[in-house]
């Protein structure tokens, strides 16, 4: 955010300067539009986005060109730092595939498109309920499938846990 050049004039290096802050601002701004939701449960990201306002306020008394950026960047900020009040709160489930056949002794077979696999849908009051899916299915088809079975699909989010987090 705050790379400047070496070499240029001063007016060259205030350009320079000024084009990077702007990246940079619409690359947060950008980033928090898209994982908003996810934001307001990561304490480091609300830090991060607080400490970036406060920096981009400071920047705009020397650099005027980037007050256009900044009633934006504080709506973003707000946005994410606020809890979601109980109605707005979105549904956010984790689908787990689990084996329905322990048995290590059985044949392998190829997998069919026609064959079902069992998922495991967890949601975020920690409860959970299973489906059963083709295993050719769409991830629409599985989130359609999903929002059958709890009776909305309103806010449903795909999640791939693995053990690399």
């Amino acid at each position: 955010y705050h790379a400047q050049p070496s070499q240029g004039t001063e007016q060259e290096k205030m350009d320079y300067a000024l084009n990077n802050k702007r990246r940079v601002i619409r690359l947060v701004l950008q980033w928090a539009a898209l994982y908003g939701d996810l934001l307001q449960e990561d304490e480091a990201a609300l830090a991060f986005l607080e400490e970036f306002y406060v920096s981009v306020s400071d920047d705009t008394r020397v650099i005027a060109a980037l007050k256009e950026q900044l009633p934006e960047l504080e709506k973003i900020v707000k946005q994410v730092s606020e809890e979601p009040k109980a109605s707005q709160k979105k549904h956010k489930v984790l689908l787990q595939l689990f084996n329905t056949n322990d048995d290590r002794a059985q044949k392998r077979q190829p997998i069919r498109g026609s064959d079902e696999v069992l998922f495991k849908v967890y949601c975020i009051d920690q409860t959970y309920t299973t489906i059963r899916v083709p295993v050719s299915s769409s991830v629409k088809e599985v989130i359609s499938a999903v929002a059958d079975k709890l009776g909305s699909g309103e806010g449903l989010i795909i999640v791939k846990m693995s053990s690399g987090g």
